[in-house]
């Protein structure tokens, strides 16, 4: 049942304290559309949204945001050059809870929207780097997920062959991820302070400028090349500018072996979709999932695809792969704070972030 943002707007007044509401309007989110959701605001004009869950995935999700929110605290907050939503108040309602937050302004953009032109790109991997600099004790310090480069690697190995049990993944595709997860010197890198799930979905712009970044369900330490790989699905001028202000801006290199591991998270993102359609019986997401992989079967043939190893060559450059990673599904993570480096485990679902996008 959906529910009306009057309905949604006299639980905002129970879940703030002194929240006096003189405007309402139903709030759409990009993605599952797991939430119902109103944008609201109150008689000195401060505007806020309220989100109930749909589904057990979308609470569990939720729940998990509530913790890395509370994790960002003010001077971690201060360390980011754009905004993160602040949590205001909830109140039980129907079996699950509903969650006030401050409205983060700001548009959504499609990736084929980036480019190099008017900065936004390099706004983007100075976002992406400003996380990845953060300081990591606070991560532990909150309870949340603290992994190193071999957790790492042994998740993805995991999602590989959970996803290779199914029957459903080819022979080729799953040589090609076996390999690229065997390679032991690809996964010797430094963890870092993860969002987790990002992708240009996370986004709020303005002026082609980052100005919010959304969803922090998955945040953890874990491999920044897991914050990175979607960018590659940028064209090829705007994916180049902003991983070049995303290596000045943290002083370090994204290597082959960085381009490798992003480049198989991206294909990964198909494995995480089938055992999505898996887990909730979807045959349609299952269907799915099964031709982009037998697209990305065909691209392999044909010598579109990026090696993932260096047993099938050096890599490509980034303008060969945009087509590649265009076929690949993006924004697929899992909820709740269960997962591993932002893979997504057999029993969990895939995740929605919040948005900003109202309608009247």
């Amino acid at each position: 049942m959906v529910r009306s943002h009057l309905t949604l707007a006299a639980l905002a007044t129970s879940a703030v304290a002194d929240l006096d509401v003189v405007g309402a309007r139903s709030h759409r989110s990009s993605g599952q559309g797991e939430y119902d959701s109103a944008l609201l605001t109150d008689r000195e004009g401060r505007r806020y949204i309220i989100r109930v869950p749909t589904s057990q995935a979308a609470e569990s999700e939720q729940g998990a945001d509530l913790v890395a929110l509370r994790a960002l605290t003010t001077g971690i907050r201060g360390r980011l050059p754009f905004d993160v939503p602040t949590y205001v108040g909830q109140a039980a309602f129907e079996g699950t809870r509903a969650v006030v937050y401050e409205f983060l302004p700001g548009d959504h953009i499609a990736v084929e929207e980036i480019g190099a032109g008017n900065g936004l790109a390099e706004s983007i991997g100075r976002a992406v780097a400003a996380i990845h600099t953060l300081p990591t004790a606070f991560v532990g310090e909150a309870g949340l997920p603290v992994l190193s480069a071999a957790e790492c690697h042994a998740s993805t190995i995991s999602l590989i062959e959970t996803a290779t049990s199914t029957g459903l993944v080819p022979t080729g595709l799953r040589d090609r991820w076996r390999e690229a997860a065997a390679e032991s010197a690809s996964w010797q890198f430094q963890p870092t302070v993860i969002n987790g799930a990002f992708t240009v979905e996370s986004l709020l712009v303005e002026g082609g400028t980052v100005r919010g970044v959304l969803g922090w369900s998955a945040l953890r330490v874990g491999d920044p090349a897991r914050d990175l790989h979607w960018i590659l699905a940028m064209n090829a001028e705007a994916a180049e500018a902003a991983l070049a202000a995303y290596t000045a801006a943290r002083q370090v290199s994204t290597d082959r072996r960085f381009t490798q591991r992003a480049m198989l998270y991206a294909e990964l993102e198909v494995a995480r979709w089938l055992l999505h359609g898996r887990e909730t019986h979807n045959q349609s997401v299952i269907d799915d999932a099964v031709q982009m992989m037998d697209g990305l079967v065909d691209q392999v043939h044909s010598d579109v695809a990026v090696p993932l190893s260096t047993e099938t060559g050096p890599i490509m450059a980034v303008t060969d792969v945009e087509a590649m990673l265009r076929s690949t599904p993006s924004g697929i993570g899992g909820a709740g704070s269960g997962r591993s480096d932002g893979m997504l485990p057999v029993e969990e679902e895939p995740r929605e972030h919040p948005r900003d996008d109202d309608e009247d």
